[in-house]
């Protein structure tokens, strides 16, 4: 199942979790859609991925998958 959400592509994996669906490289669309988020929280800094301060890939709400992320507030 998918979701547009206007931002991105979300994915509701096999865990019913939403998982973004621009992989794990896709820079400028995750700090778009974090930029957007009222739930958005900066992660440790040794766990921050992205140039970008402001991004899904630097939330502390954010768990990796193999081959993305799921968000743990959407």
């Amino acid at each position: 199942m998918r979701d547009g959400g206007g931002m991105g592509i979300w994915i509701i994996n096999e865990k019913g979790q939403w998982q973004y669906g621009g992989g794990k490289k896709d820079w400028a669309r995750a700090a778009e859609i974090a930029g957007g988020c009222p739930c958005f929280a900066p992660d440790h800094e040794d766990e921050q991925t992205a140039e970008e301060e402001i991004s899904c890939y630097n939330c502390r709400f954010r768990r990796w998958t193999e081959s993305s992320f799921t968000c743990m507030k959407r």
